[in-house]
């Protein structure tokens, strides 16, 4: 019998499930879509609505020394609030980096989740774009989109603030992210 499947999933509102029920988060939509070939599986959700790349590089220390299994995958999902916030890109890159860094001297292999701006934040966005995937190529972790294509933005997609996602965006993100994940497991 093979040991059960656990995955961190690490990083901002998008985790971390704001406005949404705990079963309609990413990490709760994710374990159930994995139990059907991983059964056993579990997500732990180590999301902090507002975080920055600072901020998850701050708690990462807590929250590994906390766990009782090295975890099997970690997802990691942050950077839109530093965009947000304006953080300089270099200190952007320099918390991710050490995050990543972390993690691989732990063993624990990495997806590297992208937000893509929307055409008002572009320009803003412009220093920020690529970190991630330099630094999954840097620290061999893979990086892929957290939104699939037609999500983002969509008006039934997203809560009454018009900027989280609902639970049927969620729903379509963990469709579109699981089998990357069920490769990485």
């Amino acid at each position: 019998m093979t040991t059960p499947r656990f995955i961190l999933a690490l990083g901002d509102s998008l985790v971390a499930g704001y406005g949404l029920a705990t079963a309609d988060s990413f990490p709760a939509q994710l374990e159930a879509a994995l139990q059907i070939r991983f059964p056993g599986a579990h997500v732990l959700n180590a999301g902090v609505s507002g975080s920055t790349t600072a901020d998850v590089e701050r708690r990462l220390p807590g929250i590994l020394s906390g766990l009782t299994q090295r975890p099997d995958l970690a997802i990691v999902q942050v950077g839109p609030n530093d965009v947000l916030r304006q953080v300089p890109a270099t200190r952007t890159r320099a918390h991710l980096a050490q995050t990543l860094l972390r993690l691989q001297d732990c063993g624990i292999p990495v997806l590297l989740t992208t937000v893509a701006p929307p055409a008002i934040l572009r320009d803003q966005a412009a220093a920020y774009l690529g970190i991630h995937a330099e630094l999954a190529a840097e620290y061999g972790a893979r990086v892929r989109p957290f939104f699939p294509p037609g999500v983002l933005g969509h008006p039934d997609m997203v809560l009454a603030d018009k900027v989280h996602p609902n639970a049927k965006a969620i729903a379509a993100v963990v469709a579109a992210m699981r089998d990357a994940v069920e490769a990485m497991l």
